[in-house]
């Protein structure tokens, strides 16, 4: 597409297909009409309603497949700015040569990445990409894919694969597993940027196209386990060095010289000693600006890369030498044995190229104008004509800017692969120089056509050859389609042993100057039964004409041996590997001097040498899953929007558009192997609720035989369980139009394969819910065993504390209950121990006293003349609690004091004197009797904490204190 922005147009006039349109009749094309008007008539038929062509998303939807209804339907889609349609396998790509808006975005990437169905979406070139990425997730064989973009200079091959590594980059690259961010990034942005230094130094502004790939490239974006992007690494095949040197009218040089002089500094051109005045002869169309003249960018990209300060200005001083080199004109000398000198103009530049290569000017002219020729032992120096001594020239700016080319690819892939240990699957995309047909073909055009005849018989063995004849072999009924098959234009080219490859090859090898004419009369000769091959007997210009898939393009001989030979003088190397530039040293360090007396086939040529590499790539090619892509240019002069029909129906000819229509249309795409096809969808037939009984199998059956018997009964069972669906009725031919059993792969279509899938969710699904389901019972089960195991625990702690709470309660009862009894024993024997005995005092007749005594609670003493003890309680306790006790406290002198005594049990001075209470009228009257009043004690917890436990016979409790003790029981 357009190198534009990244903008994608709306979706308006974008729909499914509407189904095939009947009717059709073909009318033959008279020759004296004009192409228009025969396209005009031969649509009458086919145009039902002309405004709904454009929803034509898929050209196998079109009935019948011609040139020219294919060409109508994409000219209606072009004319509503839609510029992808599917071709069957294939995806056509129209460049509308301007920026369409939202046509790359970052949105629509992720729209197209997270579609369930990516196919079932309006076609374009992330539906493409999205597939080889869901290949590679999924493990279906051959795991490793391969983008191939192809089509004419100008169509739009660099803008897609520009676009679909930043989609790689942008999908690939989203890590969402704990990783370094920045590591990512860089991932990412060191492989985006690697296409701006590619672009810059291996591109140019052709008559074709504005940015035309003047190499080949193929890009493998490495993907580790987790299909993430970890690295890439690139290929390069045949870059054009001759444009350096020479520019075809009209054209330009790479892209970097116009960069370095449109956007260098003044400081910069002050280094590189390009003022602002100075014209350069290797600059043509100077003044013409594209969008690809972005110096800042460049430089940019190479900061990203890695590439330091020090190492740009070794690289743009290189450059700028190369540019120095292209003023530097010879005259001859008058004198063929003296060296040609310089033009008068010339020496400033030769300075200027000497100083930026950093050799010695001296050197640098002579190894320009001598040449050095080795007789044995002996080097004789001879000096070189006018056109040598230019030749020379030629030759070391292209060798100097080749190497430079090499080295950038070098420390690209050293800055952007991955180790090997950590990718193990790749994604490749391929994008190599278009179709060219110049005015004047040589060695290049020739290498180009080469390389996109090998991509086309790719293309017809992978999708139409092949897949025609493996459906014979495995069985189907089908018709051959008629396709155009290069391999003669092949066979004419690299064939063996005889073609023009092979005769380049030979007349390089000899040690002789090479002769136009001559060559063209071997040619002739040796090829004369090749019918891709012809010649103008009556052109001055010796040359001959090939007949490609795309085209009848006529080169020429003059020169392209020499092209072929590519020599390079070894004294040039010498001094580039002498000089003063750490850059030039480095990368003709390793340069082997090729000696000019070498024969045979020691010499290796560029046709060889382009041979193998692109062989190398096909082998790729072959291992991987290929996807291709068909880049269309609409008109030849890139005009916005403009659609020229005999430039895109040529293209659509030549490209074999029509029958890759015709065969997928009618084909079955997928092809799986049986057991492939088993272990994949082998579940459908065993959770399916549709029986269709187990197939009799003999001992002695084969393996093939019970696969197809296994695949049979699957495909039974999807189609019976299709059939009962509500939204679908297939009948037996349909299900024949769907799938094919062949002997070794089953055949499928996309809507087969779909329906299988759907149905493989489906069971995956309810599978994975009856996972979840008696996952979650195990779970639920296990929570409630371990809350009755915690419950039952908590239980039988809970009453085993108890159960030991209980017997400290009864121990320590016990305890107070046997302490209790001990101690109101003891005081019970303490208090009947203080009692009078009864029977004594009963036997005593005594007076009887005085009821107004009574009342007062006077003592009475006693009228036996003998010492009494005066025995007593406190004047208080006396009074309040014991009313029957006859001893009075109301009379003062000595019987008060007799009563203190008594109450402190104190003996008399004289001991003449005796009290005693009148217990024995009364009954008990002694310590145990109850006070009326109320006795309060003040307590924290309990009283037995003041109390005697173990009182002693002998105790000192006595009086009040065990009137306390026992009101506090």
């Amino acid at each position: 597409m357009s190198s534009a922005t990244d903008q994608r147009n709306g979706r308006a006039g974008h729909s499914r297909g509407v189904g095939t349109v009947k009717g059709f009749v073909q009318k033959a094309r008279s020759p004296d009409r004009s192409l228009d008007d025969s396209l005009e008539g031969e649509l009458q038929a086919f145009l039902i309603d002309e405004d709904q062509l454009h929803t034509y998303d898929d050209l196998t939807k079109v009935n019948p497949v011609t040139p020219t209804t294919v060409l109508k339907c994409l000219q209606a889609r072009y004319r509503v700015k839609v510029f992808y349609t599917n071709a069957g396998c294939t995806l056509v790509a129209l460049n509308p040569f301007q920026p369409i808006p939202d046509l790359y975005s970052l949105d629509v990437m992720k729209e197209y990445h997270c579609a369930p169905q990516p196919q079932e979406s309006k076609p374009h070139i992330f539906i493409v990409a999205e597939e080889a990425y869901r290949n590679v997730q999924g493990q279906v064989e051959p795991v490793n894919q391969s983008l191939v973009v192809s089509g004419e200079s100008g169509a739009g091959k660099t803008w897609t694969s520009r676009c679909l590594m930043k989609y790689y980059a942008t999908v690939a690259a989203s890590s969402s597993v704990v990783k370094s961010q920045d590591t990512v990034e860089r991932i990412e942005r060191r492989v985006l940027d690697s296409n701006p230094i590619m672009e810059a130094f291996g591109n140019a502004c052709t008559l074709r196209n504005n940015n035309s790939s003047r190499f080949g490239k193929y890009i493998q974006l490495q993907l580790d386990r987790c299909q993430m992007l970890v690295g890439a690494s690139v290929q390069t095949y045949l870059l054009e060095k001759t444009r350096v040197a020479c520019q075809p009218a009209n054209e330009r040089n790479f892209h970097i010289f116009y960069q370095m002089m449109k956007g260098a500094t003044d400081e910069q051109r002050k280094e590189w000693m390009m003022p602002h005045g100075q014209l350069f002869v290797w600059l043509p169309n100077a003044e013409k600006t594209v969008e690809e003249d972005c110096f800042n960018e460049t430089v940019e990209a190479m900061v990203h890369l890695g590439i330091n300060a020090e190492r740009q200005r070794q690289i743009f001083r290189i450059l700028a030498g190369i540019l120095q080199l292209g003023n530097v004109n010879f005259c001859s000398s008058a004198d063929e044995s003296q060296m040609c000198n310089l033009e008068e103009q010339s020496k400033d530049s030769m300075q200027r190229a000497a100083e930026l290569l950093r050799v010695p000017a001296e050197e640098l002219q002579t190894c320009l104008t001598v040449r050095t020729l080795k007789a044995g032992k002996q080097s004789v120096l001879k000096p070189c004509s006018q056109a040598e001594c230019s030749m020379r020239r030629d030759c070391l700016a292209k060798t100097i800017y080749a190497q430079l080319f090499e080295w950038l690819v070098t420390f690209i892939n050293n800055s952007i692969c991955a180790d090997k240990s950590t990718w193990c699957n790749f994604i490749g995309v391929l994008d190599v120089y278009g179709f060219e047909c110049f005015r004047i073909n040589n060695l290049e055009q020739l290498c180009i056509n080469y390389a996109n005849e090998k991509l086309q018989q790719h293309f017809v063995a992978h999708y139409l050859r092949a897949q025609q004849e493996e459906y014979v072999s495995e069985g189907l009924e089908w018709s051959f389609v008629k396709y155009q098959d290069n391999q003669s234009c092949l066979d004419l080219i690299e064939g063996s042993p005889i073609s023009v490859f092979s005769l380049l090859n030979e007349e390089s090898r000899l040690n002789r100057t090479s002769d136009a004419k001559t060559f063209r009369i071997r040619l002739e000769k040796e090829l004369c039964d090749n019918a891709n091959i012809s010649w103008d007997k009556f052109s001055k210009e010796p040359h001959f004409t090939v007949a490609h898939y795309a085209g009848k393009v006529n080169y020429q001989i003059q020169g392209m041996v020499e092209k072929n030979k590519d020599p390079v003088p070894p004294e040039l190397i010498n001094l580039l590997q002498k000089a003063e530039n750490p850059l030039l040293q480095q990368i003709f360090a390793d340069k082997e001097t090729e000696s000019p007396s070498s024969k045979g086939l020691s010499k290796v040529t560029v046709v060889s040498k382009f041979k193998n590499s692109l062989e190398s790539l096909m082998r790729i090619l072959h291992t991987t899953t290929p996807h291709y892509t068909r880049c269309i240019k609409p008109n030849p002069d890139c005009k916005p929007l403009t659609f020229k029909k005999e430039e895109v129906i040529m293209q659509l000819e030549a490209c074999g558009i029509v029958e890759t229509i015709h065969i997928s249309a009618a084909g079955f795409p997928i092809r799986i192997p049986l057991k492939s096809f088993i272990q994949r969808y082998g579940l459908i037939s065993k959770y399916s609720k549709f029986s269709s009984g187990t197939p009799n199998v003999d001992v002695e059956t084969d393996i093939v035989d019970i696969l197809q018997q296994e695949v049979e009964k699957l495909l039974r069972v999807v189609l019976q369980h299709q059939t009962f669906g509500p939204s679908h009725n297939l009948d037996r031919e349909k299900h024949n139009s769907l799938v094919h059993c062949g002997r070794t792969k089953v055949f499928l279509t996309q809507l087969m394969l779909d329906l299988l899938e759907d149905q493989r969710k489906k069971i995956l699904s309810r599978c994975a819910f009856s996972i979840q389901c008696c996952w979650l019972r195990h779970q639920r089960r296990r929570r409630r065993a371990r809350q009755q195991s915690a419950t039952l625990i908590q239980a039988v702690v809970r009453s085993w504390l108890v159960r030991r709470q209980v017997q400290r309660w009864n121990r320590a009862a016990a305890v107070i209950q046997g302490t209790w009894r001990k101690w109101t024993a003891l005081l019970k024997s303490l208090a009947e121990a203080e009692l009078d005995d009864a029977k004594d005092l009963v036997e005593e007749d005594m007076p009887e006293l005085n009821p107004v005594v009574r009342e007062r609670g006077s003592v009475q003493l006693s009228t036996i003349q003998e010492p009494v003890t005066v025995r007593g309680w406190p004047m208080g306790l006396a009074l309040a609690s014991a009313p029957s006790i006859t001893v009075s406290l109301t009379a003062t002198g000595f019987q008060k004091m007799m009563s203190v005594m008594a109450s402190l049990n104190l003996p008399s001075r004289r001991g003449e004197y005796k009290v005693e209470t009148n217990q024995y009228t009364q009954g008990l009257a002694s310590i145990r009797a109850q006070p009326r009043g109320s006795v309060k004690l003040h307590y924290q917890r309990s009283p037995l904490l003041y109390a005697d436990r173990q009182p002693e016979k002998k105790t000192e409790v006595t009086g009040f204190n065990e009137i306390l003790l026992e009101k506090t029981l």
